[in-house]
């Protein structure tokens, strides 16, 4: 048998979450909170089923949940969207990228990735028989060279694929990079891809800059969202994407064939948890005090902090403690000190070693203060 992936191997958060498991380790490694889920949306979400919402919902999604979301993105981001035709609830962040790749991407059609970069991008690419095409981005500040980017455009550019605010990075783009990849897509078939899944997590004064803000450029673009992010629900596999009507009318046609539908209940639950706007606009300070509790009390340890400004990961270099490489020194950190966390490298199509690790800081201060503890010795 031919493998259509012969290079890939099993997902980096799959193989460090499960020694973490496997060594009783502190998990800072996958993305996922350790806290409670808000009672009153678990209450919403039960009411709903007692009335009886449990059957297959539309394939676009409950229109209730379709309009609750076409007000929030006027609201944040001045675009009018038809939520009938412009708005589809998907199975998580995660489907809806594979399948709006799927949608668009055909053989040897060339898709931009910036890295580093989250790790489904590139495999959905190749799948579809697109070829991934890479810029290297470094720490600490993570720029794009957007004269980098005009170079490896070609006639065989598809899709540019980008992450604000980004993981593993946690630097977020700014109006300049917005404008720039606006004027470079403009009067091309380029489709962009945004993925937005962190949307609200974004810290000290910056402004999120939805491709949903810029017209010219979301006449091109599909972008993607999760509600598991958002309301610390991760495993609920939740999420949404929003792309003008000619592009929707493609995404549909495979979306109909991935899962048709998702999770019916949960659905009529988000359209009401929605209108109370606080629950979303809170979540910039709720996860700014957990970065600033995690960075402050690591004033004393070895590894240097490399700023994040979104997301809800904290970037550690740890060049001054061993010269091991990130895959090696990331296992050794869960067998030895009993933390986990993620080596960047494997968010590199080429395993780029900056020795620099990912933590995940989306949980309680008990957890934390235990991380710090052990950071703090190393």
């Amino acid at each position: 048998m031919k493998s259509k992936l012969p290079n890939t191997e099993t997902s980096i958060f799959a193989i460090m979450s499960g020694l973490a498991n496997q060594q009783n380790a502190i998990n800072l490694s996958q993305g996922f909170p350790d806290f409670a889920v808000s009672p009153e949306l678990v209450d919403l979400i039960y009411q709903k089923m007692k009335e009886g919402k449990n059957q297959y919902a539309p394939m676009p999604g409950v229109l209730d949940l379709r309009i609750s979301l076409a007000h929030k993105i006027e609201k944040l981001y001045q675009l009018k969207v038809n939520s009938e035709t412009e708005i589809t609830i998907t199975a998580g962040a995660t489907q809806a990228l594979f399948t709006a790749i799927t949608a668009f991407v055909g053989i040897n059609d060339e898709a931009i990735i910036f890295e580093p970069a989250y790790d489904s991008y590139a495999p959905a690419v190749k799948l579809n028989g697109g070829i991934p095409k890479y810029i290297s981005l470094e720490s600490p500040h993570f720029k794009i060279n957007w004269n980098e980017v005009k170079d490896l455009i070609s006639d065989k550019t598809k899709m540019i694929i980008i992450n604000t605010p980004n993981n593993p990075g946690g630097f977020v783009f700014e109006e300049s990079d917005m404008k720039m990849l606006e004027e470079i897509t403009r009067d091309t078939d380029i489709i962009v891809i945004s993925d937005e899944v962190y949307e609200h997590i974004i810290f000290d004064g910056f402004v999120h800059q939805s491709a949903l803000k810029y017209k010219d450029l979301y006449q091109r673009t599909i972008a993607v969202y999760s509600f598991g992010k958002t309301f610390h629900a991760t495993g609920w596999k939740m999420g949404y994407v929003v792309a003008p009507e000619y592009l929707m009318v493609e995404f549909r046609k495979v979306h109909q064939f991935n899962v048709f539908c998702v999770n019916t209940p949960i659905q009529y639950a988000l359209a009401e948890y929605l209108k109370d706007e606080n629950n979303y606009l809170s979540l910039p300070k709720f996860y700014e005090q957990k970065r600033d509790f995690f960075v402050e009390k690591l004033g004393d340890s070895r590894f240097k902090v490399i700023p994040t400004h979104g997301t809800y990961f904290q970037l550690l270099d740890y060049a001054a403690i061993s010269d091991k490489p990130e895959f090696e020194f990331a296992q050794w950190m869960t067998i030895e000190k009993g933390l986990a966390s993620i080596p960047v490298s494997s968010f590199y199509h080429d395993k780029k070693n900056q020795q620099i690790l990912r933590f995940a800081f989306p949980k309680e201060e008990e957890t934390l203060t235990k991380a710090i503890e052990i950071l703090s010795k190393v």
